[in-house]
């Protein structure tokens, strides 16, 4: 069977593949491609999510697409919308054909004589595997692993006579009305699982080892609101989405240069939206500092009014054992349940568990660096996706779609066929991811890593993004142009 060939292939379906696979239809429309997801619908995780309360937990303003305006008033969006805004925009642009579901990409083997790479994927609907060629390949897969959360292992678990859950796999029969239930965890997911859940559970406790910052924000923008009235969606959006990433990007900058004036704020906030005496500095005062770890976001506040008003609680405790009755806590305590949702976080699984080798050579991806933070060191004619931790991911994914078609453009303009990301000259390494989240810590040392400085560094602001990949040069000391077959520089890899 004849192997098919395209100019750029695009693993992932979900936000960052649609948004690559749409960049491409703009930018670069000679250009043939294909997107390959491994699950059987096109919009990553948010047709994965369906727990109770899914929602974004940045404004959709700047989750949304920059070339396709968010229209729908709330601007925290539950996971519905955002799936059905991610399938719109790929119908819309002509993307919807392009995908192959199913395909799940094991590995991709890079030839310097043809400057093209071999990608062999494995159909699960006819259990086939399926080789594609292509010259560019752009791994939009995310890094969380789809096909199973992070649970720990509890003791006791056998004789609990409740039903345990995990967020990423809810299933589709459980009915929480009236009963009682205990969250495990106090992230993202926990403080959106709690109120949801409370609105029919006879009772919703957040059991988490320790507190995360909470901010509550407005589910619709005023700002929105008002332009809606006088301007047409495409001059409205770009005013707002500006708004809401110089806002945020503001708040990330205080929090790192003033941790303890937004610690002192955030805490007074919280204060403000629950009762008189809530012993606020246990339940909702971490240890570290903001923007450590990710804020959650609550809109209208829905977390503290679930607690204000008696349906739900927050222990802060740790668990000892799962009883016949629900769960024993360190201190003796026991917390009776008939549902326990373990939201104890994600796997990290990074290119979406694809393999790479070049030449003949396998990739060790904690020994590439990452250049721009988005390509790797010695693997030619490769970009991923991989957003920012302090803002919307989407915001860092419109700007890597747009270089690379940059790229491309570039590569046809001068005749060359490769890019190839350099290692930097000195030895400094730091992680590519900065947060000191529990998922990041159990897997940093599987992924790439990231230099000291510029080129190889990975900056969490967008306005210098920006100007960096939409306006910067695309010819540097950290990448080298060449023409198919030129013999490569070695890098160490395993």
């Amino acid at each position: 069977m004849a192997t098919d060939h395209v100019d750029v292939l695009i693993v992932g379906a979900g936000l960052s593949g649609i948004g690559a696979a749409c960049h491409l239809r703009r930018h670069c429309p000679e250009k043939t491609y294909a997107v390959l997801e491994s699950r059987d619908a096109v919009g990553g995780t948010w047709d994965l999510f369906r727990y109770p309360g899914v929602r974004s937990d940045s404004d959709m303003f700047t989750l949304g697409y920059s070339f396709k305006p968010w229209t729908d008033p709330k601007a925290i969006a539950d996971g519905d919308s955002i799936r059905d805004y991610v399938r719109r925009t790929a119908d819309e642009y002509g993307v919807t054909d392009h995908v192959r579901l199913r395909h799940r990409v094991l590995r991709a083997d890079w030839d310097g004589e043809s400057a093209r790479w071999t990608v062999h994927a494995h159909r699960d609907d006819t259990a086939e595997t399926v080789t594609l060629t292509c010259s560019f390949l752009f791994a939009c897969a995310g890094y969380y692993r789809y096909d199973a959360g992070y649970t720990p292992a509890f003791a006791g678990t056998e004789r609990f006579a409740g039903r345990i859950v995990h967020p990423q796999h809810w299933p589709a029969d459980l009915d929480h009305t009236g009963k009682r239930v205990v969250v495990i965890g106090s992230g993202a997911t926990a403080v959106t699982l709690v109120p949801a859940m409370a609105e029919r559970a006879a009772h919703v406790t957040m059991l988490q080892r320790s507190p995360t910052y909470v901010i509550a924000l407005p589910s619709r923008d005023v700002l929105a609101d008002a332009l809606r009235r006088w301007l047409p969606a495409k001059t409205a959006y770009p005013v707002v989405r500006w708004k809401n990433i110089l806002l945020s990007t503001a708040n990330f900058q205080l929090s790192r240069r003033a941790p303890a004036l937004v610690r002192k704020l955030l805490l007074r906030a919280a204060r403000g939206r629950l009762p008189a005496g809530y012993d606020v500095d246990r339940h909702f005062s971490p240890r570290y500092d903001p923007w450590d770890q990710r804020l959650c976001v609550v809109p209208d506040g829905d977390l503290f009014s679930a607690l204000a008003r008696g349906a739900a609680s927050v222990v802060t405790d740790t668990v000892d054992t799962f009883t016949e009755r629900g769960v024993r806590l360190r201190s003796g305590a026991e917390l009776a349940a008939d549902v326990v949702v373990t939201a104890t976080g994600l796997n990290l699984l990074a290119l979406g568990g694809m393999t790479l080798r070049v030449d003949g050579d396998d990739v060790a991806l904690p020994r590439t660096v990452a250049y721009k933070g988005m390509m790797l060191s010695g693997v030619p004619n490769f970009a991923m996706t991989i957003g920012y931790t302090n803002a919307s991911w989407t915001l860092k994914a419109d700007l890597v779609a747009t270089y690379v078609c940059r790229l491309l453009r570039h590569l046809d303009r001068t005749g060359q066929q490769v890019v190839t990301p350099l290692p930097p000259p000195d030895a400094g390494r730091v992680p590519l991811i900065d947060l000191a989240s529990g998922y990041v810590l159990r897997s940093v040392d599987t992924l790439p890593r990231q230099g000291a400085r510029a080129p190889w560094r990975l900056h969490q602001n967008y306005p210098r993004d920006v100007l960096l990949m939409r306006h910067g040069r695309l010819t540097d000391s950290g990448v080298r142009f060449s023409r198919a077959g030129t013999p490569r520089r070695r890098t160490v890899r395993a």
